[in-house]
C-alpha cells in the first residue's frame, strides 16, 4: 500500500514536470528558476482544482493536467477590445462544448 502511492505521488510530480514544463529551468540565475517552478507549481494546483470542481461529473474527472490543457484550455478565440469592456469570442465548433460549459457552470456556482 505505502508502495502504491508513493509510485502515485511520482506520477503527480512527473505530471507536473512533463505537462507545465515545471522542468524547464534554463534561465541564468537561480531567482528566474525558482520563479518559474513557482508558476509551474501554482498552473498545477489551479489545474487540480479545476478537475476537482469543475470537471467532477465528466470523462476529464481522472484526466492528466496535459489532457485538460490540449482539449479544454486550448481553444481557438477572438479577443475584442472597445472603451469599456473586453470580449472574448470562443469558437462554436469545440468539439468539448459541453464539458467546457458544465466547468464554467460548476466553478460560477462553487464562487458564489
Amino acid at each position: 500500500a505505502i508502495y502504491c502511492a508513493r509510485g502515485e505521488m511520482e506520477n503527480r510530480i512527473k505530471e507536473c514536470q512533463f505537462d507545465l514544463f515545471a522542468d524547464r529551468t534554463s534561465s541564468g540565475t537561480m531567482r528566474a528558476n525558482q520563479l518559474r517552478l513557482w508558476f509551474a507549481s501554482m498552473a498545477y494546483v489551479l489545474l487540480c482544482a479545476l478537475r476537482r470542481i469543475g470537471l467532477a461529473h465528466t470523462q476529464f474527472a481522472t484526466a492528466t493536467c496535459g489532457t485538460i490543457r490540449l482539449k479544454l484550455l486550448k481553444i481557438g478565440a477572438q479577443v475584442i477590445r472597445s472603451v469599456r469592456r473586453v470580449r472574448v469570442a470562443m469558437a462554436s465548433a469545440h468539439p468539448w462544448q459541453y464539458e467546457f460549459g458544465l466547468a464554467h457552470a460548476l466553478l460560477s456556482k462553487a464562487a458564489r
